[in-house]
């Protein structure tokens, strides 16, 4: 077999499950992958051959995705801000919407330097890999981040990618929804940010098997009778937990943009604002006290 061989294998294994778009990302990051090589090579040397073992590891992988098994699990590894994480299904598959919520806590905190605001720490809620915090880390070095999460295996996941990534990181175990049973969380922080879980009971419905086949249902489905239960205990959490003009961003479900907005005006945070991704939905918000 040939990498062009290869490259129409996939295609004709995968197209029961995948879109055309899919299936031509998932080849070339799989076959880049496994043969440590460049996309641009892949094409431009079409004809060299693979060996027996890397066709077997080939056909492993399609019998995999055939199933829905996300590439990046398969693979063990994804990328988030330019670096890399280790992933597996204790954790979410870091998304591209949530770079853009990274980019602009980044953004925001350079706005609080510039203005000679103190701007120290920074709390993270709900981890999962540990792609927040650890790519705030890598951009602000000098400032404290700490990270909560319930579960003990993702945290094991986040501490291995900050290593992975070569910053310091606190990780703290604990249930946010009853946050004060834990000391470690009564410090006050300049900003705090999460990425809750906010997919609802019913929208399960519209989701890809893949994702709900195979990612922690605990990091993304809330009740359909109190979508918003994340947000409200980590507002009351953040009234408690953020330093005087402190900022709390959120990833939110695009469906609930107006409810978040209210929420958050009703409990008293100011100059409340939705940004949308960049497929034009509303995805985050930024408040302060």
């Amino acid at each position: 077999m040939i990498i062009s061989d290869a490259l129409q294998l996939f295609t004709e294994s995968l197209s029961a499950v995948y879109d055309k778009d899919e299936i031509d990302s998932i080849k070339y990051l799989v076959l880049s992958d496994i043969l440590q090589t460049s996309k641009a090579k892949l094409h431009a040397f079409p004809d060299e051959k693979l060996d027996e073992a890397t066709v077997q590891k080939f056909q492993q992988i399609i019998q995999k995705l055939q199933t829905g098994e996300p590439v990046q699990y398969i693979l063990g590894h994804t990328e988030f801000y330019g670096l890399p994480f280790k992933v597996n299904p204790s954790v979410l598959i870091p998304r591209p919407e949530t770079e853009e919520l990274v980019e602009w806590v980044l953004s925001e905190s350079q706005k609080l330097k510039v203005k000679s605001q103190k701007f120290d720490s920074i709390l993270d809620i709900g981890t999962g890999s540990g792609c927040i915090p650890i790519a705030l880390k890598k951009h602000l070095p000098q400032t404290q981040v700490t990270s909560v999460d319930i579960s003990a295996i993702a945290l094991q996941t986040a501490k291995q990618n900050a290593e992975l990534n070569e910053v310091e990181v606190q990780f703290i175990e604990a249930d946010i929804l009853n946050p004060t049973h834990n000391p470690q969380l009564a410090t006050r922080n300049s900003i705090i940010i999460s990425n809750p879980p906010y997919v609802t009971e019913h929208e399960q419905l519209e989701m890809h098997t893949n994702v709900l086949n195979h990612e922690p249902h605990n990091a993304l489905f809330v009740p359909d009778n109190d979508p918003l239960i994340f947000y409200r205990v980590i507002a009351d959490f953040a009234l408690q937990h953020l330093e005087p003009n402190g900022l709390l961003f959120f990833e939110i479900n695009e469906n609930l943009g107006k409810e978040t907005i209210e929420l958050l005006a009703g409990k008293g945070f100011k100059n409340i604002e939705l940004r949308q991704d960049m497929r034009g939905k509303d995805r985050m918000i930024k408040a302060n006290l």
